[in-house]
């Protein structure tokens, strides 16, 4: 069963949304890094904040939002990091312009994913599923029915074939 808030209720609501809605969607977009999600992420603020009673709020509403607004942000960048495809990243593809910076992490990202497709298969799969998808090791091995200590080796044999590859001497040797 759910309750109806009182009347009362609904004008402290929009008060709030009005006074802090411009300063949460500014700050979640500079956790998140774009307007699509900024926007997400003060929505579901709001949304949290429209099932609390004001009264416990009283004296701490705007610590309260910007609160709730930073871990929702942090939980949606978590996310995105596990997502992440070796393909372009959500942060790669909302930042890609003419610029330099933008252009060299296309290259760097090329070059990786070259790298990568140049192991052996076992250790693509593991390294994929490890950076790509997040997964433990122990979850890799249920996967793909290697050890928990053969997944590790794998990923650590496949990760220094990648240094070696992708590093140039200098840098690997300091």
């Amino acid at each position: 069963m759910q309750v109806t808030p009182p009347p009362q209720h609904d004008a402290w609501f929009a008060s709030a949304l009005q006074e802090y809605e411009g300063a949460l969607l500014r700050y979640a977009r500079r956790i998140v890094g774009d307007d699509g999600r900024a926007m997400e992420v003060v929505q579901e603020t709001f949304l949290k904040l429209y099932q609390e009673d004001a009264s416990q709020l009283n004296g701490r509403l705007g610590q309260w939002l910007y609160t709730v607004c930073r871990n929702q942000a942090v939980d949606v960048r978590r996310k995105e990091s596990r997502v992440v495809t070796w393909g372009e990243s959500p942060a790669v593809a909302d930042r890609v312009g003419d610029s330099t910076r933008d252009i060299d992490l296309q290259d760097d990202l090329a070059q990786v994913l070259h790298a990568i497709g140049q192991l052996p298969v076992n250790q693509q799969e593991c390294i994929r599923l490890k950076f790509q998808q997040g997964l433990s090791y122990k979850q890799i091995s249920a996967v793909t029915g290697h050890s928990t200590t053969n997944v590790g080796f794998l990923i650590h044999v496949g990760m220094k074939a990648l240094r070696q590859r992708l590093c140039r001497p200098e840098i690997a040797r300091t």
